[in-house]
């Protein structure tokens, strides 16, 4: 068996090197040096420099302090797109403390849930979000300050000059939260050489980032894609980044390109599906944008065609996660597959392992594992996931792929039952679990199927309770039922209604019987 490589074998095959002593902070401070006054933040609540930014975000880390959080104290950041985002997570970090980006969409359960989880003492929230942040919600956590990040708050009245607080390049410096497969996400715990290693291998390899480039990330910050995307990689170089709050729309992000002008669009191909089919996009004009990107999901060669006929670009497709970071897997723009996730990006290698363990042939499927030097280490208190999934130096993904010989990867699916909706993780049986909870719900059963276009979607079988009505009114019922009891993406797109579930002989259900005759009868699409 040949060496396997190392994660600081790997940096050094880039050229990556950071002093011992590094705060992720400096990924925002040291463009004072050169880069002050070039835009950093575009957006409708106002640009800002990057001496404006960092004023910003030593403001906020003094308020921090000021409210008796200390180094190491985690700062929960529960914001829209706005220029607060990168201002609070760079001044958390110079100041010592360690901020956890949450998913805005968590309903209050999930968001008292990180709370708790990361014993959190203070929370950053953008204006819209603060009437969550109730007295029950906060009462038995560590949180003791919710500040506002509205345009008047009162952090602004604290000086700029923010001390940096030292850290090693080893030590903890900002969480995220995995999607999560049972309801109760993982914290993923990233160190402060991450992010910088991210801009230094994808960003300059991939993207050819420039200080001219101006990037819009339509998936969120809190997103491990959009957090690079809008943050990491252009202040790596001086770019500018397009913020946009609220929902992406079609029309809202094609009056963001219009207004803006970004060079670098990332989206992922619900997104590029959906801004293809909008009628804005006859209109729409994407002549400054020289790169398109998409990621999280497979990208239909349909999408990809209708697109690049479209607006005459090319989508390069990738593929990353929360515990790399970002992409790992690329194509480029001059050397790529259809269908293809991509080879690996410089500074990561990629193992393919078969069930007994050997390493996959070429043309053979295997498990994907990938070291990289952002790697996140653990979970924060799971021990038995962190031994599932970070394996010595290597992350285990639970993607199956196989590998050509020019080195281009293909998905297979994954290792179990776990499928991507809208970039992110969602397990079937979860969503399951709910709908056999509803009142009006027999039994049921969730699995995921192939679209013609090589998508997945979420399909349920449902047999209503006797006397229930199967028609399209209880099928939007069901679908608002499983977004509120979990999350906005974990519901069925499709209900096929059946007055009884098929079942194999031992008196299961059926599934794969569903899968084979039961995809189209009495079927409600969702509203």
């Amino acid at each position: 068996m040949i060496d396997l490589p190392t994660k600081r074998s790997l940096a050094q095959d880039i050229g990556f090197s950071l002093p011992a002593h590094y705060n992720a902070s400096r990924l925002l401070w040291d463009n004072l040096d050169q880069n002050a006054q070039r835009l950093a933040i575009l957006s409708d609540q106002g640009t800002f420099t990057y001496r404006q930014l960092v004023s910003q975000a030593g403001r906020i880390g003094h308020a921090l302090c000021s409210a008796g959080c200390q180094p190491k104290d985690r700062i929960l950041l529960f914001l829209d797109d706005e220029p607060s985002y990168p201002a609070a997570l760079m001044g958390a970090m110079r100041a010592g403390l360690v901020p956890v980006l949450v998913n805005t969409l968590s309903p209050p359960e999930l968001l008292r849930y990180c709370l708790l989880d990361s014993n959190a003492t203070a929370a950053v929230v953008s204006p819209q979000y603060m009437n969550l942040f109730t007295a029950t919600l906060l009462g038995g956590t560590a949180c003791r300050h919710v500040l506002s990040s509205a345009a008047d708050a009162p952090w602004r009245l604290f000086d700029e000059a923010l001390n940096e607080h030292p850290t090693t390049r080893d030590d903890m410096a900002f969480w995220m939260y995995s999607s999560g497969t049972t309801g109760r996400p993982k914290g993923v715990v990233h160190k402060h050489e991450d992010a910088a290693y991210t801009a230094k291998s994808y960003a300059q390899h991939i993207l050819k980032i420039k200080s001219s480039d101006i990037c819009f990330s339509i998936p969120k910050i809190f997103f491990a894609y959009g957090f690079g995307n809008s943050i990491t990689f252009p202040m790596s170089v001086g770019a500018a980044a397009v913020l946009l709050s609220e929902r992406p729309t079609p029309e809202r992000v094609y009056a963001h390109i219009g207004k803006y002008q970004p060079t670098i669009l990332f989206g992922l191909p619900t997104l590029y599906n959906a801004l293809i089919r909008s009628q804005a996009s006859e209109r729409a004009n994407l002549s400054s944008v020289r790169l398109c990107i998409s990621a999280a999901e497979i990208l239909s060669s349909e999408i990809a065609a209708a697109w690049q006929q479209r607006f005459g670009h090319n989508i390069v497709e990738g593929l990353g996660s929360t515990e790399l970071l970002h992409i790992y897997l690329s194509n480029d723009e001059q050397c790529r597959q259809p269908g293809a996730a991509g080879r690996a990006v410089p500074g990561y290698a990629i193992r393919l392992e078969t069930p007994d363990g050997r390493d996959a042939a070429p043309g053979e499927e295997g498990t994907m594992l990938v070291c990289g030097l952002s790697g996140a280490q653990y979970y924060w208190e799971r021990p038995d996931n962190t031994a599932e999934t970070m394996r010595g130096e290597w992350i285990y993904t639970g993607d199956r792929f196989i590998c050509n010989k020019d080195g281009f990867y293909f998905f297979r699916g994954r290792a179990d039952d776990l499928v991507k909706v809208s970039g992110q993780w969602v397990y079937p049986l979860e969503i399951e679990l709910i709908l056999n909870e509803h009142p009006k719900v027999d039994t049921s059963c969730v699995q995921a199927l192939e679209e013609p276009d090589k998508s997945l979607t979420l399909i349920a079988w449902v047999a209503p309770k006797s006397g229930v009505a199967a028609n399209s009114a209880l099928a939007r019922e069901l679908q608002d039922y499983a977004k509120r009891a979990l999350l906005p993406h974990k519901y069925p797109r499709k209900i096929v209604f059946l007055e009884e579930l098929p079942k194999t002989g031992t008196d299961k259900i059926d599934r794969q019987r569903l899968k084979q005759d039961y995809t189209g009868i009495s079927s409600v699409a969702p509203a």
